[in-house]
């Protein structure tokens, strides 16, 4: 049997969805169980053990229909038995349509529906810590007999990329015996970042409270971004600028060795999760919380302006995007300082 799950989007998404191979394996030990993502997400599944083969969406296959086409007719060619399209846009509705698979499962959307033989509907809301992303995921299996569980998402590192990154990190004179939070400076845009005074009252409020070295993570593109937040904190000497992973496998080793990731929503705190990293998480106003807090426990903390304002929130949070800049502000971190603290202190991280 050959299965090929799809999920052409962001890092965060493609390792939420890598948890649908684990589930399948239990119920397929002998299947290949193919993954097709977009090429730059790839460090964030590379050595999955359930997973085969993968198979990359290019920039050429996103720009070009004929490129878009080739791909289309590559994956024809394979003959997979099941087609899983948890991206379901226009480009995986063609690589499923086109696929000689039997039994197609997507997401229910009416434009597409005829495209596959199960269309699932997503839950809009839940009682439950693993969240509705992951919830959403483990319904698409249904089809296949499988039951939702609950399967975290994982991150899988080499013993020579924990020893090698430990050694870059006692090279740039960071003590390992004493805490180390990374702080996820910077968010996917500017309507997913926390304002930068904020972010450095944050930063300065987090060491004060337990003279922990301090990582930022960013990538050399946006280190004028990261250094504008550095200047604004007071805490600068506790702050190992300059060290951070030249790689996203490189972040990730480093992040291995971090006691927490704090600060904005988004890849890097999910990706701490799938290392079993403590996380302490800043929402964007306009990002649905629900959709997102992936098995949040006192391990795996949160906040968002709507804890604090409900009365600010009368249609769904996706509808405030554009007026992000002006809910930010309304976010001041005096409103979930203490709950960092208590993180920091009640946790012994």
């Amino acid at each position: 049997m050959k299965i090929l799950v799809i999920q052409q989007k962001m890092i965060g998404d493609v390792l939420t969805s890598s948890i649908l191979f684990e589930a399948l394996r239990q119920k397929y030990p002998n299947a290949q169980l193919d993954y097709l993502i977009n090429e730059h997400t790839f460090p964030v599944v590379e050595h999955h053990p359930f997973i085969d083969n993968f198979i990359f969406f290019t920039k050429e296959a996103e720009s070009s229909k004929k490129a878009l086409f080739k791909l289309v007719k590559s994956i024809r060619k394979k003959e997979y038995d099941i087609v899983i399209d948890v991206y379901s846009k226009l480009s995986s509705n063609l690589i499923t349509a086109f696929s000689k698979a039997k039994t197609k499962i997507s997401y229910y959307k009416y434009y597409s529906s005829l495209f596959y033989h199960h269309n699932i509907k997503r839950q809009q809301s839940t009682n439950g810590k693993s969240g509705l992303a992951i919830i959403n995921r483990m319904q698409l299996l249904q089809p296949l007999g499988i039951e939702a569980t609950s399967i975290k998402p994982k991150i899988y590192l080499t013993d020579s990329e924990i020893s090698n990154s430990k050694r870059f990190l006692e090279k740039h004179q960071i003590d390992l015996n004493k805490q180390l939070f990374m702080i996820s400076v910077l968010g996917s845009g500017d309507n997913k970042t926390y304002p930068f005074p904020y972010m450095a009252k944050v930063i300065d409020a987090i060491v004060e409270k337990t003279s922990a070295q301090i990582l930022f993570n960013y990538i050399p593109k946006q280190e004028t971004q990261a250094k504008a937040i550095l200047n604004l904190c007071k805490t600068k000497k506790h702050i190992k600028f300059h060290v951070f992973g030249k790689s996203l496998r490189g972040f990730l080793a480093i992040t291995h060795h971090c006691d927490a990731v704090i600060g904005n929503e988004g890849g890097a705190i999910n990706m701490a999760k799938a290392l079993n990293i403590k996380t302490f998480a800043i929402y964007s106003p306009w990002i649905d919380k629900a959709s997102w807090n992936l098995f949040e426990d006192e391990n795996n903390l949160s906040v968002h302006l709507k804890d604090y304002m409900p009365e600010l929130y009368t249609k769904p949070e996706k509808e405030y995007k554009n007026e992000a800049s002006a809910l930010y502000q309304k976010f001041k971190p005096e409103l979930f300082i203490y709950k960092l603290e208590d993180f920091l202190v009640s946790y012994q991280i």
